[in-house]
C-alpha cells in the first residue's frame, strides 16, 4: 500500500483534479513538495485556479496523461475503465483513492477534528476553521467548499490540529483518523451506495469506532439516530441542540428579520458566551453550537469562539447572494437533497421579497428515484418552481427517471411548476415572468450556480426577448 510520504519530490497525477476536494488536495500536495499534475473532463474556474498555482492540468482524460507518474490519485467518480486509470494499471503505477490520500494526510495530528453528517458539514467545518484561526491556532484545513477566509478549500498549517469535512458517500470517512468527531445529523442519502437508512447508521457507527478512547464525539442531541450512536461509544460524548437534555444549548434564542439567530451558548445550563450570527437559519444556530463545543475541546475559550462566529459569513454556494438583476435578488445554494433544499428555501422565505422562485437542478438519477416522494414537497415554500434536467454527475441515464416526472408529480399538488431543461430555458422563463422585488434561488451541487453567472452576465438586457 503506497503512502503519500514516499512521494515528496516525485510526480503524482490526479484524475478529476477539478473537484472541490481534489483541487484542494492538489494544493496541499504541492506545498508538501510533491510534483502535481492532473486532468479533468472539462475546464472550470477550479482548473484555471490550479493552473495559476503552477499545477499543469490536462482537459480530457487520455491514457498518455499518466505516463511518467509515480502515483495516480483518483476521485470516487473515476471508474477503473477510465483511460488514465486503465493505462496506470498497465504500467504498474500505484493508484490511490482520494479519501485514502486525505486519511494519510491527517495521520499524526494530535487533534483531528472530523465533521460528519448528512447536512451541514461544510458550514460547520468552515466555522471551526475560522474560530481556530481567530483563536491563534494554526490548523490544517480541508473542506468541501470555497471559503474566502482561508483563500479556498484547504489550508496547510501546523502539525497539531487538522480540521476536515468527513463525507459518508462511498464510506470514504472510514479511511480517516479522527480524534474528535462532530456529527450534525444522520438521514437518508446516497442510496445509490447504501442499502437503506440502517446501512447508513451502521457506516456512521463504524466511523465513530475509529475514535480513540481518549477522544470525543460531539453529536446533535435532537437527532435520535445520533443519540443512539453516542450511547454505544466508549469515548467521551457531548451533545448540542435545542432539547433540554443536550450538553450545549442556545438559551434566550431570538431571530432578526432576516432569520439570523442570537443566543447565549450554554454548557449544562450555564451561559458561557453570547453569539450574534450573520448567517440565517435554525440549522446555523446548531452549527455554531457544535463549533463552540468542538473548539472548546482543543482549548478555545467559548467567548473567543462566539466573537469569531459573530463575524462568520458562509462558504460560497451556501445560501450565497450573488447579485441583483432587474430588481430581482439572486441566491444560490449547494443543497441537493430534499431536506437541504427545504432548509435553503426556509432561509430564502425570511428575506424581503414579493414572489419566491425556486430553480431546482435534481442531482443524480438514483437520488431522485430513491427520494422521489420527498422531492415533491421540498419546494413547497416557493411561489414558483422551475426544474431543469437531472444532473447526472457520476451516473449514466438509466432511462426510467426524468425531470418531467418530478414536474408532473409536483403539479398534482397544486404548485406552479415548470420544466425548463437547460439554463437558457430557465433564464428565458424567469425574465419573461419575474418582477422587481422577487427573489430567485438556484439549488443543486451540480452546476446550477452557473445560471446565476449567466443571468448576471446578461444583466438588464434580456437576450431572449425576441423569442417571446
Amino acid at each position: 500500500m503506497p503512502h503519500i510520504s514516499d512521494f515528496t519530490g516525485r510526480r503524482v497525477h490526479m484524475i478529476g483534479i477539478g473537484g472541490s476536494s481534489m483541487s484542494g488536495l492538489a494544493g496541499m500536495l504541492k506545498k508538501r513538495g510533491v510534483q502535481v499534475t492532473g486532468s479533468d473532463s472539462a475546464r472550470s474556474y477550479m482548473t484555471d485556479a490550479l493552473t495559476a498555482q503552477g499545477i499543469p492540468v490536462s482537459i480530457g482524460h487520455r491514457a498518455e496523461n499518466v505516463e511518467g507518474a509515480a502515483l495516480v490519485v483518483y476521485s470516487a467518480a473515476i471508474r477503473p475503465d477510465n483511460p488514465e486509470r486503465a493505462r496506470a494499471a498497465q504500467l504498474g503505477i500505484p493508484q490511490m483513492e482520494r479519501a485514502e490520500l486525505l486519511g494519510q494526510l491527517m495521520e499524526g495530528y494530535r487533534h483531528a477534528i472530523n465533521v460528519c453528517g448528512t447536512h451541514g458539514k461544510t458550514t460547520t467545518t468552515s466555522m471551526i476553521a475560522e474560530v481556530l484561526l481567530d483563536a491563534g491556532k494554526d490548523p490544517t484545513v480541508h473542506i468541501g467548499g470555497q471559503l474566502d477566509y482561508i483563500g479556498g478549500s484547504t489550508r496547510v498549517g501546523g502539525h497539531d490540529t487538522f480540521v476536515v469535512e468527513a463525507c459518508e458517500f462511498n464510506a470514504s470517512f472510514l479511511q480517516f483518523h479522527p480524534t474528535i468527531a462532530v456529527v450534525t445529523n444522520i438521514e437518508e442519502d446516497h442510496l445509490d451506495f447504501y442499502r437503506d437508512l440502517e446501512d447508513i447508521c451502521h457506516a456512521f457507527g463504524r466511523f465513530f469506532s475509529l475514535l480513540p478512547k481518549d477522544g470525543a464525539c460531539i453529536g446533535n442531541g435532537d437527532d435520535p439516530r445520533v443519540r443512539a450512536q453516542l450511547c454505544a461509544l466508549p469515548c467521551r460524548t457531548l451533545t448540542f441542540g435545542f432539547g433540554s437534555g443536550c450538553s450545549w444549548q442556545p438559551l434566550n434564542l431570538t431571530y432578526d428579520d432576516t432569520g439570523c439567530g442570537q443566543f447565549d451558548a450554554a454548557l449544562n445550563g450555564q451561559a458561557l458566551a453570547h453569539v450574534a450570527l450573520h448567517v440565517p437559519g435554525e440549522y446555523n444556530v446548531l452549527h455554531a453550537l457544535a463549533t463552540i463545543a468542538a473548539c472548546a475541546e482543543v482549548g478555545v475559550d467559548p467567548q473567543v469562539a462566539a466573537q469569531s462566529l459573530s463575524r462568520f459569513t458562509a462558504p460560497h454556494r451556501r445560501f450565497e447572494y450573488t447579485g441583483t438583476v432587474c430588481g430581482v435578488k439572486l441566491y444560490t445554494d449547494y443543497g441537493h437533497n430534499p431536506a437541504e433544499m427545504h432548509s435553503a428555501l426556509e432561509n430564502a422565505s425570511r428575506q424581503p421579497h414579493k414572489r419566491l422562485w425556486a430553480v431546482m437542478q435534481p442531482h443524480t438519477y438514483s437520488r431522485v428515484k430513491t427520494l422521489f416522494a420527498d422531492y415533491i414537497h421540498c419546494c413547497d415554500l416557493a411561489d414558483e418552481i422551475l426544474i431543469t434536467d437531472i444532473f447526472a454527475a457520476r451516473e449514466k441515464d438509466p432511462g426510467d427517471i426524468h425531470a418531467t416526472m418530478l414536474v408532473d408529480a409536483i403539479a398534482k399538488t397544486g404548485k406552479s411548476v415548470h420544466y425548463t431543461p437547460d439554463f437558457d430555458a430557465a433564464e428565458a422563463y424567469l425574465r419573461a415572468h419575474w418582477q422587481p422585488g422577487d427573489l430567485v434561488i438556484t439549488m443543486s451541487c451540480g452546476d446550477i450556480h452557473l445560471l446565476n453567472v449567466q443571468i448576471q452576465r446578461h444583466g438588464e438586457t434580456n437576450p431572449f426577448a425576441a423569442q417571446g
